[in-house]
C-alpha cells in the first residue's frame, strides 16, 4: 500500500508538472528565450520601471500605454532591462512584456501609403507619438496597423523596427 502511495504521488507530481509546461503559452516561452537585445512591448499597465531587477529597487518611471515598443538590452532571471522610446533605461518585470512588435512614429505627422512606394496614395496619415503594430517589414518599409487602420510606413519615420 504504501508503495502504491508513492507512486501515486509520484505521477501526480509529473503530471502537474507536464501539465505546467502548458501553461506558459508560445510567445511567452519565445519572449523568455530570447537573448538580447531583442525588441518587445508593454503589456500589462501600469507598468513600472524599476532602477534594478527587484520590486524592492525604487520605480523609475510608471508606463499607463499598452503597446509602447521597448528595447530589451539585458535579461537578469525574470527582469528584463529595458529602453524606452525616449531613452529611459530600467528594468522591468518580464510578466508586463510582450513580444507583439510595435513601433513608435517619430518626427511629423507620417504619411502610411496603400503600398510600400513614396508615390503610393496617402490610406492614413499617423501623428507623431502614434503607436501602432508592425507586420511584412521590409526594404525600408513595415505595414503599421494602428487599431484597424493599417498603411504601410518607411521605417525611418518610427522607432521599434531597426535593428534592436
Amino acid at each position: 500500500m504504501r508503495r502504491d502511495a508513492k507512486f501515486g504521488i509520484g505521477a501526480l507530481g509529473a503530471l502537474v508538472a507536464a501539465a505546467g509546461l502548458f501553461l506558459v503559452s508560445a510567445p511567452d516561452a519565445q519572449a523568455q528565450a530570447n537573448r538580447p537585445p531583442y525588441w518587445a512591448s508593454i503589456t500589462q499597465v501600469p507598468a513600472i520601471m524599476r532602477r534594478g531587477p527587484s520590486r524592492e529597487m525604487p520605480a523609475v518611471w510608471q508606463y499607463v500605454r499598452d503597446d509602447l515598443p521597448v528595447r530589451v538590452t539585458a535579461v537578469r532571471e525574470d527582469w528584463r532591462r529595458i529602453e524606452d522610446p525616449d531613452g529611459t533605461v530600467g528594468w522591468m518585470h518580464s510578466r508586463l512584456l510582450s513580444r507583439a512588435r510595435t513601433a513608435l512614429v517619430t518626427g511629423n505627422i507620417r504619411p502610411m501609403r496603400v503600398s510600400p512606394d513614396p508615390s503610393a496614395a496617402v490610406a492614413y496619415r499617423a501623428e507623431p507619438g502614434v503607436v501602432g503594430r508592425l507586420s511584412d517589414c521590409s526594404e525600408g518599409w513595415c505595414m503599421f496597423d494602428v487599431k484597424g487602420r493599417a498603411g504601410w510606413i518607411e521605417t525611418a519615420h518610427i522607432w521599434g523596427d531597426e535593428a534592436p
